[in-house]
């Protein structure tokens, strides 16, 4: 299918009239080395419209027409109603569930979980987990419309709820900062991907898949590359169950890693070999990621001499005594650098930079509070902690990250501090906002990003056209970096997409030198 970009005039030139002036973005990069410590905080798996509609000033659904909303099915007509959230919309064990009969017949639009006069549920609900692959998201997208969130989901009208936000203490945070409303999720798809474009800004690739154990997990797409090819046994419409395809694979058909693949080293999902070094994952198991050489963002700073760490929830607890669910629930694919053969076990680098965040992110809270935190500091929650569906609530997630500010704004290292919390992914979770035209693999559906910082700007909503790139942006800006490869061709094409560049977090602070 063609990717084509949908932003509309009226987004361009009210971007236009929220961006930065010629002279200030000329003077911007002096003025960045104001910030010392820059903090990354990655939760999971929300669209924007999910948490954040209806939020003051910003580009949500509420301010929409309806005919923005309507979903389509998969022969292109328009829905009567949204199918039910096949399996409920509650995941398994959830005390009083919402049942997939209780969950039929919605009108086709978007509706709150949380509705006191619908389905009543609070923050804290467990709900159904949703599809959240490469391939799904570019057909749910369909060329700008996001009009087929539901006909190309696993979980019926699920993708189309939402909740109401402004009962989340990261609601009440974002007011007093920044919400970057124009911001998208770096790649198509699920959170194996996105993880590592925050660290590579790059698809990790499989020699030699098609002879490798890891054969059966290519995907056959179609002649566009944008789409899985339709099993001749799949239900013709959304209302009859969900979409089949003759394989729906972890691997493009040129070997790129797209949906979840396993890390080489331990902690992983694939426990080591029978007489394998027991701090690797064994090599023929079809998800197993072979180790990967690309440069990454970590090299970069390592090259300029700039002290940087990832901060893994409960990574020494899983090291040490094993996953649990529900807590910690470790996410193996969540550790991007854990793929990497400069941070391979024994190696100086992996004791340097891939740190234990604690059990509950205590060793990371210990980190801030002593004020001894690196100059670039990547924070990943616990699986029970980072609002993912299916095996994470939001309520929990955003009080963890809410307590994380509050340390964070006491921190010795504040003053000068910048903070980025934002999610790798939607998650499978509709957003009415259509993604400008990047590059083979994203920029994908639109997320929230909050940016907390002494010069953020307070009360303010930034519409800059940005994504997970502009994170490493900032950091290649301010730092003095080599650009990554995938930097500056995503840069390029949102340029080309929308006549500017790709944003790069500089639009939500103020840089006059002025503390707050």
């Amino acid at each position: 299918m063609a990717y084509q970009t949908n932003i509309t005039a009226s987004m361009l030139a009210l971007a236009g009239i929220m961006a930065l002036s010629v002279g200030s973005r000329a003077s911007a990069p002096a003025k960045l080395k104001q910030i010392k410590t820059v903090v990354v905080i990655f939760a999971e798996n929300r669209s924007f419209d999910n948490l954040y509609n209806g939020f003051p000033g910003a580009d949500t659904f509420a301010n929409e027409p309806r005919s923005q909303w309507l979903q389509h099915d998969r022969d292109g007509s328009i829905l009567r109603e949204l199918p039910p959230v096949w399996g409920g919309l509650t995941a398994r064990g959830v005390p009083n569930p919402i049942t997939q009969a209780i969950s039929a017949h919605l009108p086709n639009k978007p509706f709150r979980i949380d509705d006191p006069q619908g389905f009543n549920r609070p923050l804290s609900t467990l709900t159904q987990d949703l599809w959240h692959r490469f391939y799904q998201n570019q057909m749910q997208i369909d060329a700008g419309r996001n009009d087929m969130f539901v006909a190309w989901a696993d979980s019926g009208a699920l993708p189309m709820s939402y909740w109401d936000g402004s009962h989340m203490e990261m609601w009440e945070i974002a007011r007093r900062y920044t919400l970057a409303d124009h911001f998208f999720m770096g790649t198509f798809g699920g959170s194996f991907l996105n993880h590592q474009w925050l660290a590579c800004a790059c698809a990790p690739y499989y020699p030699h898949a098609d002879t490798s154990p890891a054969q059966p997990v290519i995907s056959a797409v179609d002649a566009s590359g944008t789409a899985l090819l339709i099993s001749p046994a799949s239900p013709r419409s959304a209302m009859d169950g969900i979409p089949k395809f003759v394989r729906d694979g972890n691997l493009t058909p040129d070997f790129y890693a797209v949906n979840t693949m396993q890390p080489p080293y331990q902690p992983s999902y694939n426990s080591a070999a029978v007489g394998q070094n027991a701090a690797y994952a064994d090599p023929m198991q079809p998800t197993t990621m072979p180790a990967q050489s690309a440069p990454t963002i970590g090299d970069r700073l390592s090259r300029r001499g700039i002290t940087w760490a990832w901060y893994a929830g409960a990574w020494n607890d899983v090291l040490e005594h094993g996953n649990h669910y529900p807590a910690p629930d470790f996410q193996y694919h969540h550790q991007p650098y854990n793929y990497y053969v400069r941070y391979a076990p024994g190696r100086k680098a992996r004791r340097k930079h891939l740190r234990d965040g604690g059990l509950g992110g205590a060793g990371f809270i210990d980190a801030i509070d002593r004020g001894t935190l690196p100059q670039v500091s990547f924070y990943k929650p616990q699986g029970n902690l980072n609002e993912h569906s299916g095996y994470a609530d939001i309520q929990s997630g955003d009080h963890h990250i809410a307590d994380l500010v509050a340390h964070l704004e006491k921190s010795p290292q504040w003053p000068h501090m910048l903070v980025v919390v934002t999610y790798d992914e939607n998650g499978g979770l509709w957003d009415h906002v259509a993604p400008p035209k990047g590059d083979r693999w994203g920029p994908g559906s639109r997320i929230p990003a909050i940016i907390i910082s002494p010069y953020a700007k307070r009360a303010y909503v930034d519409h800059s056209v940005q994504d997970t790139t502009s994170i490493l942006k900032f950091l290649t800006e301010r730092f003095h970096l080599r650009p990554l490869d995938g930097v500056v061709t995503r840069d390029k094409a949102i340029q080309a997409a929308t006549g500017q560049k790709l944003g790069d977090l500089t639009g939500a602070l103020d840089l006059s030198g002025r503390t707050k």
